[in-house]
């Protein structure tokens, strides 16, 4: 395998704005995201993410059949969910339609199993937010039984069992990539590191440096199960520009709009300048700002968490799909160099953990 940092995208099909100010009709965004993901291929970006919701401010609901479409308009790009919304959803399901990505794609699927950051998909789908746990819990583990492509005999109380059960299609290699999408919560982490599964990390406010110690647990319990080193990755926001000044300004009033309307459901108050400029600075989550003032902040985040993946979420509320494709470009063309140029002082210190990614399932 490349030990080269791995270097993505990802979003979440986020409504646009038209030229006249006006959102975009949900149709057209989705394939707006495709041709973002063909730009994505062309320009070298390892990855593409494409994340599960349902609520208005997104227009992806089905990131398998965006990515099936995807799948047959590029050729190297990896493909996956960002995440997949496992607890309300059935494993067997997920595995299927992943499986069947990766035929279509050649071996190119992902899965990234999470409980996502919202929770619209549980009375959509018949699921009590009371059973939380449990049903991530139970359902992770019936995944990684399935991971085995073998027949399955598995038990538990959130759905019916498996007997002795072979589930098709499965992948031409064998091994279907899966990741584990955490928060930041030292439960989840070590669930991830049980499984034996890549860790995803959503930083999406604060310092990275915070999460060191969630890296350094993450081996720590790998080590304790007996398990060999495992990928970490990180998504986070960002936007680039020919600038750091013309991509604040690009940013700020949809990354504003889209944090107050979420944060008023959640009790936060309004976001202020001071706080995006913050967070846009060097030591924040954003990663906004020229190519050079992006991969320095990517090289810093990377070289801190001992990442083997970074995936930049490229869509921000209603930034027009023009902006998403210009900072995709320079993402692939400028950002992309400029991190592996600067960490290819360290690739010693950092070859064992990026080559690990050659145990992903």
């Amino acid at each position: 395998m490349d030990h080269e940092l791995e270097l993505g995208i990802d979003t979440f099909g986020d409504v646009t704005i038209d030229g006249d100010g006006q959102p975009l009709p949900e149709p057209a965004v989705i394939r707006n995201v495709v041709e973002e993901a063909v730009l994505a291929d062309s320009v070298g970006v390892d990855f593409i993410g494409i994340g599960e919701h349902h609520r208005s401010e997104f227009a992806v609901s089905s990131p398998e059949m965006v990515l099936a479409t995807i799948a047959g308009r590029t050729e190297r790009i990896r493909l996956g969910s960002a995440v997949t919304v496992l607890s309300s959803d059935d494993p067997v399901r997920v595995f299927q339609r992943f499986a069947t990505l990766d035929a279509l794609s050649s071996g190119r699927a992902e899965v990234i199993l999470g409980r996502g950051s919202f929770t619209e998909s549980f009375p959509l789908f018949g699921f009590e937010l009371d059973h939380y746990e449990e049903l991530f819990e139970e359902k992770v583990d019936l995944f990684v039984h399935l991971l085995a492509e073998q027949p399955v005999t598995w038990s538990g109380g959130t759905r019916a069992g498996l007997s002795d059960q072979q589930v098709y299609p499965r992948t031409a290699s064998g091994s279907l990539t899966t990741w584990i999408g955490v928060g930041g919560s030292p439960e989840s982490v070590v669930r991830a590191a049980r499984y034996g599964l890549p860790l995803m990390i959503a930083i999406i406010g604060g310092e990275s440096a915070r999460f060191a110690p969630f890296v350094d647990l993450y081996h720590r319990a790998l080590d304790e199960f007996g398990l060999p080193l495992l990928p970490v990755g990180v998504h986070s926001p960002g936007h680039v520009a020919d600038t750091d000044e013309l991509a604040r300004e690009q940013l700020w009033p949809h990354v504003k709009r889209m944090r107050d309307r979420i944060g008023a459901e959640r009790g936060w108050g309004p976001m202020s300048r001071a706080e995006f400029d913050q967070q846009a600075g060097p030591q924040g989550s954003l990663y906004v700002g020229s190519p050079e003032t992006v991969a320095a902040k990517i090289a810093a985040t990377a070289r801190i968490l001992q990442l083997a993946r970074f995936d930049m979420k490229y869509s921000a509320g209603q930034l027009p799909h023009d902006l998403l494709m210009r900072s995709i470009e320079l993402y692939g063309t400028r950002v992309i160099p400029r991190v592996r140029e600067i960490l290819a002082g360290d690739a010693g210190p950092m070859e064992g953990i990026l080559a690990s990614g050659a145990n992903r399932r």
